[in-house]
């Protein structure tokens, strides 16, 4: 630290230094977070000093926790479900195998999930002591059920399905891993941080969440679709009792039990994704995830057009080609671990920054 304190104008002529150094959202096709919605900031900055983790002081954020919860439920077809906002997928997952491990207590516990599971599920297990029994994936890059099915042992006390994969955006069969669950008596939780928020608004898709009988818990981040400001997620529970495994006391908070992984919890995101989504409603999700859906079909045909194959065709707003990794500057994508070039059409990705990536590369490879 400095002896005598800085003037604002220092300290804001760095920081605005430092923010400039960032990538520009203009040119930045590889993340599943996007520009908050205004009206995400607006709410975000009313509830900045809240504190989630102390909800007898602040009541009303807690409040608003809870109908985010509800909005979200509902739209998941449990509007019974529980659950609470996290900062993200990671915190989810590593949650929703907490649960399994304490309500399927197995003699050396394992889970079974497919080859396209987030990294955070790597995390969990190895805090949690789980073994991973990975099931590879089809041609069209799914977890096979039937695969699953012989992955599971008695020691097994979860699946895990994921409904908008990070790498190619597919959604693994949820509807036959549920029966598989149910069968076996297994905790499932499906991992929807991205599709969430996609999947609800498309014209066709199968049933992924709490419609699936086998459907134990589900996460969902609006800080990516969502377009909350960061961090923001959920975790929702079918029944109580679950989330109720993990209490633990806090004798000297204003509630004496909480069932979170972090203690304190800010109050601002929750309050900016519940926002977006009242402002918008369900007409102006599917507007935004149709505009995210017809960009990714273009970016596509696009691509297609100079040679560059799509890897498979996405259930969800993710696009994948064999093409070079190099593309030109300032342009950012990413790979996957198949080395296929990966862009994530989000509502930032609006259709002339497609068109003018698609020139680019065109040019770049001609």
């Amino acid at each position: 630290m400095h002896k005598r304190g800085l003037t604002e104008e220092e300290i804001f002529s760095y920081l605005s230094l430092k923010r400039g150094e960032d990538t520009s959202h203009d040119y930045i096709l590889s993340s599943m977070c996007t520009v908050p919605h205004p009206v995400a900031v607006k709410a975000h900055n009313l509830f900045m000093e809240t504190n989630l983790g102390d909800p007898g002081l602040f009541m009303g954020t807690a409040d608003i926790e809870q109908a985010l919860i509800l909005r979200l439920g509902t739209l998941f077809h449990a509007p019974e479900a529980c659950g609470y906002a996290t900062s993200g997928g990671t915190e989810s997952n590593i949650q929703a195998l907490r649960m399994a491990k304490a309500c399927k207590k197995k003699h050396r516990p394992n889970v079974v999930l497919p080859e396209s599971v987030h990294f955070s599920f790597r995390k969990a297990c190895d805090m949690l002591g789980l073994d991973m029994h990975t099931v590879p994936l089809n041609a069209e890059y799914r977890m096979d059920a039937g695969d699953a099915a012989k992955a599971i042992d008695e020691n097994t006390c979860c699946i895990v399905g994921v409904a908008g994969t990070t790498e190619y955006g597919m959604i693994d069969p949820i509807p036959e891993l549920g029966e598989i669950a149910v069968d076996h008596d297994l905790f499932f939780h499906v991992d929807a941080a991205f599709g969430g928020l996609v999947i609800p608004f498309l014209e066709h898709h199968e049933p992924f969440d709490f419609l699936v009988p086998g459907v134990s818990s589900l996460a969902v981040d609006p800080h990516k679709m969502g377009m909350s400001t960061i961090p923001a997620g959920c975790l929702l529970v079918r029944e109580k009792e679950m989330l109720c495994a993990l209490s633990i006391d806090t004798p000297y908070l204003s509630v004496k039990q909480e069932f979170t992984l972090g203690g304190t919890r800010p109050g601002g995101p929750v309050a900016g994704a519940l926002a977006v989504l009242d402002y918008l409603g369900t007409d102006g999700m599917e507007a935004v995830v149709q505009g995210c859906m017809s960009n990714t079909w273009r970016l596509i045909e696009g691509m297609e057009t100079f040679g560059f194959a799509r890897a498979v065709t996405p259930d969800v707003n993710v696009a994948t080609f064999n093409a070079p990794k190099k593309v030109p500057h300032p342009w950012r994508v990413s790979c996957t671990r198949k080395g296929h070039l990966r862009i994530v059409c989000m509502p930032h990705v609006h259709r002339d920054i497609i068109e003018k990536f698609i020139r680019d590369i065109g040019e770049h490879h001609a």
